[in-house]
């Protein structure tokens, strides 16, 4: 399968005249093998996930007709809940919207859309308040103002917890609460999306989504394979961590959304960036799956990162040394690891005290407890590991994808905000705003209700049983350090995977060929990114690239496979690089 320029995308910069060749990528599904859908629900909205994003999506969508929720797992469930650091957002005296916008630049190493930032962060203090409004209790002073920390990237105190570390399961508890109380809202748990179902258009219209078709567990009325046809489909879907062996994310984030936006022929964008947070908490040789964070606030709190020797190793590399953005701290990690024969380094958090560990961390506390540590007392082992995905289905302004119906918001959507690197706490942010701007997107200018076409797309099914090899294939070649011949080697064995069929239509096989899908793009879009820049890092290339200064995109054709194209933004000033 050769490498084209899809229709819908502009074409490539005169700065990169062609793209580099790949090697032959995997076959790829053009959709999910599955039964034929055995009910048939019709709605206005369908959001798929129940984190911060698809939840705030559903309250904000509840006017404009029948709501539909569905989540792969309990409501409760996802990636938001296991939030520790928190919601960054223009509160204190003296910050401004200015400086939040610079600092998310920098992070963003010259690939964010301004315009998606300022949008960010301009109208991120009201979304915070509305949070606040729906029952988010935030940590407060004596006082009662809200009690403002820094992170990672941050050069003034804007970001506000609940329960120490336990933010995200906070405002997860208050989304959850409003969404099921709610008679204008319907949830659907346990239910896997499949695919997007293809609408009929016009000849020259363009490409359109009618709606999803979803596995649900369970007998009844809406248990097996049925289709929800909707005016809107909102995904919501958080991340694709499981693709690599170790990670931060919940075993639900296999990347559904992200596929099934591909399989559909929606384009994403600068998916090869994907960050991986600096400090994990390393639990022994052979660990394997989510594990628990050393949240960046321990180290915004006066935390400090020693090397086995118990040296400072930060000083020097950044200004702002162990506070530095995430790619710049997680990079000198491993080679401070590969300097020492490592597998992991520490955080130093014994000047913070007990009262400090139990009052701000106390999630951390319990995680660091179940190993016999005691972080006021003994250093705490790290390690980086999968963290967050930076790019994702492109969107704009308005979280509208380039399929007309379809929409994307939080993590599994490129608005434009987080570029090359997420600032830290920028993601909790970004699911309020962008969720929000859909509803008025649709309040405003609502799709028609299309029916749906006949699909005609070659129906396939991957082996479950590839998934650790995959996971470990992708760790090995395509994790924080990576380069040319690894990558390559990545996708021959991506390729040899693909070929391990399955004639079973259950979960292990659907997320199995998700993963695969997900691989395949992110592989094949490290490989040509022939530079280092952000959370894309290559060993083999120094630094970042000026003639890579701009956006690739992928995009699956169901004839051709996946198809890369890059639009350049060498026209457009970069912010100053961070220094390393």
């Amino acid at each position: 399968m050769g490498v084209m320029v899809p229709d819908v995308v502009s074409p490539p910069s005169p700065l990169l005249a062609t793209l580099p060749s790949l090697p032959p990528l995997p076959h790829l599904p053009a959709r999910l093998a599955c039964e034929p859908p055995g009910w048939v629900q019709e709605v206005d909205v369908v959001v798929i996930g129940s984190g911060i994003a698809g939840l705030t999506a559903a309250l904000e969508c509840r006017d404009l007709g029948r709501v539909l929720v569905v989540t792969k797992d309990v409501v409760a469930a996802g990636s938001t809940r296991w939030a520790q650091g928190g919601i960054a957002s223009v509160q204190a005296e003296g910050d401004t919207v200015d400086q939040h916008v610079q600092d998310t630049l920098v992070a963003g190493a010259g690939l964010c859309v301004e315009e998606a930032v300022r949008v960010l962060v301009s109208e991120g203090p009201e979304e915070v308040a509305t949070l606040m409004a729906r029952g988010a209790e935030f940590d407060r002073d004596a006082a009662g103002a809200l009690e403002l920390t820094r992170e990672g990237g941050h050069h003034r105190n804007r970001i506000a917890h609940a329960g120490g570390d336990a933010t995200g399961a906070e405002i997860e508890r208050a989304l959850v609460s409003r969404v099921v109380a709610d008679p204008a809202i319907e949830i659907v748990e346990h239910a896997l999306v499949l695919d997007l179902i293809p609408a009929e258009v016009a000849p020259g219209e363009a490409p359109a989504v009618a709606g999803v078709t979803l596995h649900v567990m369970g007998e009844g009325t809406r248990g097996g394979v049925g289709a929800v046809h909707a005016r809107a489909v909102v995904l919501a879907t958080g991340g694709i961590g499981q693709i690599y062996a170790v990670t931060t994310n919940p075993p639900v984030s296999t990347g559904d959304g992200l596929a099934a936006a591909l399989r559909a022929g929606a384009v994403a964008r600068d998916i090869e960036f994907i960050q991986f947070h600096p400090t994990v908490l390393w639990m022994g040789q052979g660990a394997r799956g989510q594990l628990p964070l050393v949240s960046e606030a321990v180290r915004g709190e006066g935390g400090l990162l020693v090397n086995g020797s118990g040296e400072r190793f930060m000083r020097g590399q950044h200004e702002l040394a162990e506070l530095a953005p995430r790619d710049v701290v997680a990079k000198a990690i491993m080679k401070e690891m590969a300097r020492e024969g490592s597998d992991h380094v520490y955080v130093d958090g014994r000047a913070l005290g007990e009262e400090t560990w139990r009052v701000r961390f106390p999630t951390i506390l319990h995680s660091c407890a179940q190993l016999g540590i005691d972080p006021a007392r003994d250093l705490i082992p790290v390690a980086p590991a999968c963290h967050y995905f930076c790019g994702g289905v492109q969107t704009d302004l308005d979280g509208a994808t380039t399929l007309d119906g379809l929409y994307a918001c939080g993590e599994v959507a490129s608005s434009g905000v987080h570029g090359a690197n997420r600032l830290a706490s920028n993601s909790l942010l970004e699911g309020l705003v962008f969720a929000r701007r859909i509803a008025e997107r649709l309040r405003t200018d609502p799709p028609p209700r299309r029916r749906p076409a006949t699909d005609d797309r070659a129906p396939g099914l991957v082996d479950a049983a590839v998934v650790p090899a995959l996971q470990a294939t992708m760790s090995r070649y395509a994790g924080g350090l990576r380069d040319a011949t690894g990558l390559v080697a990545c996708l021959t064995e991506l390729s040899r995977l693909a070929e391990v069929d399955s004639d079973q239509a259950a979960l292990g096989a659907w997320e199995a060929t998700n993963l695969l899908t997900v691989a395949t793009a992110v592989a094949s879009s490290a490989l040509l990114r022939e530079e280092s820049r952000g959370a894309h890092w290559r060993d083999d290339v120094e630094g970042r690239q000026v003639r890579w200064h701009g956006h690739l995109l992928v995009q699956a054709d169901p004839a051709a496979g996946l198809a890369h194209t890059f639009v350049s933004l060498a026209a457009a000033a970069e912010p100053e690089p961070v220094a390393t």
